[in-house]
């Protein structure tokens, strides 16, 4: 075997949130065929970094009163976190917002213009006068042009699908500020992509990418090429341009530049590591990228023109997986369908997950569903009923009849030749990322193993003689073919094979182990490798998903637009005796603090004065108006409170009631009482 030199990237998750079960897909997929190439004895280094630029971290850093530099560094130990707990094994996790890619980005940046591939000419864009900035498209909304619809960013509308510039909407508006944007032009860089169409024709349909995916760059290839804008203009969280003050590096330019800084400075810690051997132009090392079908314009166009004309070499392959819908729809936060990895760790082993993606994984960039029902059938059938259930149903007789040998000769040569061969046809499949089509494979082989088991039936002749010469072998063919799937199964689930192995009394699995059968080998006892899914976890977890993730928009003002000027429609009207049940109360904010992991909530305790009895009664709400006010700003500040409102268990704690607020955004107004009112009283 050649033993071949591999460099693995994902496409590096934004800094400005939490993983989801939608991220993980495309880094479970990469994660497998890793631990594959790892097991075949190839040199393969796995590398990520969280994307951390952009004005999108740095309005978020500003919200929440610290620096971009501490925010992104939090939310990469949180990144680093949850990839570890789904046994995703990068070698290095890193950032963008390194020294590497500081200087990386500036020589291919240099090189490129040196080229003659960087352009420049003045541009207008809407500007923000009161907070000082120029506005992306996303931070635009207002009327569409086309079909008059409200509340429309400045691309796109998503009630006609008309697409404009931002500068034509009607009635434009900052999301920031909710100021009116005014016209202003600056002098903008751009990298001149449409001189590397003839290249990109060529390169696209190199087999570099799936055939869906280079037929669509076809079109975009077809109509014709843009200049790519570059540069963004202060304030702005990222790199400086060399010799141009005030003017930042795009945050897609260094944003693939990390896949290089994040190697690089693997390489200062691995001896065994070159960074030329693996990015020079004429590299025999392969590179092959995983990212989703969103980012591939960035990843298939502009990163390979730049990579040309900066002297770097092209990718071996661009891996592309789809989106994840849940239950047949998009993730929905309203339906708790929209699971964070945090979340789903606290109920379900994550090896479950990375078990069903699998299953339904292909090279083909196919959306995949993720149905809780089916979930929970496909892993309880396949991993407990079939794999698990071989181990446990042979490693008893093991041990009570033979002191845990496994017999010198096997029964059933036959069928464990079988499972021996079936390893080429496996290691072809995962190789070609047709990861769906490997688990067919090894779960027709684990029926096999089970109808073998079943049509012996050991336990009937060990009622006879639990030392029976036949149950030894019958049990140890058993043991062998689980240990076979465990090999086969092992780039899947790293953990149950780590667990399998010690149950085997043997070292780590390697793929060419498969040649080879335990005989005449004393295996430890065993221990439960695997429970079953509870279909009540499932139904807690998106429980829990509707609490954590919704609450921060319902549990506590007015908050329903994405701008401070819109203006609500009136609710459906109700009768007296249901308003009548509502029991507004003034309130008095003894304190109010920080929720460490929201974005949106304040915690605050509340006086409500005495009770009949001159008892002091409090309650504490979680609020989401963060955004509007600084904790020690409401401390003393009397306020109304829903007093009746049922209690409610949320991510951060339970919230017992909800203060009254209107407006969006910054524009968040805590209602207050006249002077004079007091604690407790009643609003009639």
């Amino acid at each position: 075997m050649n033993k071949r030199k591999i460099l693995v990237t994902n496409a590096l998750p934004y800094a400005n949130g939490p993983i989801h079960l939608g991220h993980l897909l495309g880094y479970i997929q990469a994660d497998i065929w890793v631990r594959f190439q790892r097991m075949q004895g190839h040199d393969c280094s796995y590398v990520c970094a969280d994307d951390a630029h952009g004005t999108s971290i740095m309005l978020s850093a500003e919200k929440a009163g610290i620096s971009p530099e501490d925010f992104i560094d939090k939310v990469n130990q949180e990144h680093q976190q949850d990839f570890a707990d789904f046994h995703v094994d990068f070698d290095i996790y890193y950032s963008t917002h390194s020294e590497e890619n500081r200087e990386l980005s500036a020589l291919i940046y240099e090189r490129c213009k040196a080229n003659g591939h960087i352009s420049q000419r003045e541009i207008t864009q809407l500007y923000d006068p009161d907070k000082g900035m120029f506005l992306s498209d996303r931070f635009i909304i207002g009327q569409c042009p086309k079909c008059k619809a409200e509340d429309q960013y400045g691309d796109n509308c998503e009630v006609c699908s008309s697409t404009y510039n931002a500068t034509d909407l009607i009635n434009p508006r900052s999301t920031i500020s909710g100021a009116r944007p005014v016209k202003k032009a600056s002098t903008h860089f751009f990298f001149t992509l449409p001189e590397f169409s003839d290249y990109l024709k060529q390169w696209t349909r190199s087999g570099t990418l799936p055939d869906p995916v280079a037929n669509k760059l076809s079109e975009w290839l077809e109509s014709g090429l843009q200049e790519w804008d570059i540069s963004r203009d202060a304030p702005y969280f990222g790199f400086e341009i060399p010799g141009e003050p005030g003017k930042f590096f795009y945050v897609w330019l260094d944003a693939p530049i990390g896949y290089m800084a994040s190697f690089k400075k693997l390489c200062e810690s691995r001896e065994d590591l070159d960074f030329d051997d693996y990015w020079a132009e004429d590299s025999t090392a392969e590179l092959w990228h995983f990212i989703g079908k969103d980012i591939i314009n960035f990843h298939a166009l502009f990163w390979p023109a730049m990579l040309k004309t900066s002297g770097f070499r092209r990718p071996t392959c661009i891996s592309v997986n789809g989106f994840l819908t849940v239950n047949g729809q998009k993730m929905s936060k309203s339906r708790g369908t929209f699971i964070m990895a945090d979340t789903y760790k606290q109920f379900l082993n994550p090896e479950y997950l990375r078990y069903y993606f699998a299953a339904k994984l292909s090279s083909n960039p196919d959306d995949m569903d993720l149905n809780l029902e089916d979930f929970v059938q496909r892993v309880n059938s396949d991993l407990v009923g079939k794999v698990v259930n071989i181990a446990s149903r042979c490693a008893g007789f093991i041990h009570k009849g033979f002191d845990g040998e496994l017999a010198a000769e096997l029964q059933e040569p036959e069928l464990l030749q079988e499972a021996q061969a079936m390893a080429a046809e496996l290691a072809r499949l995962y190789e070609a990322r047709e990861f769906s089509r490997a688990i067919r494979l090894i779960m027709t082989l684990a029926d096999k193993a089970n109808q073998y088991i079943a049509d012996k039936a050991p336990w009937v002749l060990a009622k006879e003689d639990p030392q029976a010469e036949e149950v030894q072998q019958i049990c140890s063919s058993g043991i062998n073919l689980f240990r076979l799937l465990i090999i086969y199964l092992k780039p899947v689930l790293p953990k149950l094979a780590e667990q399998s192995e010690t149950f085997l009394n043997i070292p780590s699995l390697q793929w060419h182990d498969a040649s080879e059968l335990l005989q005449a080998h004393k295996i430890n006892k065993f221990k439960a490798l695997m429970t079953r899914v509870e279909s009540d976890k499932v139904e807690a977890m998106v429980e829990a998903s509707k609490e954590s993730l919704s609450t921060e928009q319902e549990s506590v003002n007015t908050e329903a637009t994405n701008s401070p000027l819109a203006q609500d429609p009136i609710a459906e009207e109700i009768e007296f005796p249901d308003f009548a049940k509502v029991d507004l109360r003034i309130a008095r904010i003894i304190k109010a603090e920080y929720v460490e992991g929201a974005d949106k909530l304040l915690k605050i305790s509340l006086d409500l004065g005495p009770d009949k009895d001159g008892k002091q009664q409090t309650r504490t709400v979680f609020s989401g108006i963060k955004s509007a006010y600084k904790p020690e700003d409401l401390d003393g500040r009397y306020t109304v409170l829903v007093a009746n409102l049922k209690p409610r268990k949320m991510k951060f704690g339970v919230s017992e009631g909800m203060i009254l607020a209107a407006g969006a955004g910054e524009e968040i107004y805590l209602l207050e009482p006249h002077a004079g009112a007091q604690a407790g009283m009643r609003i009639t």
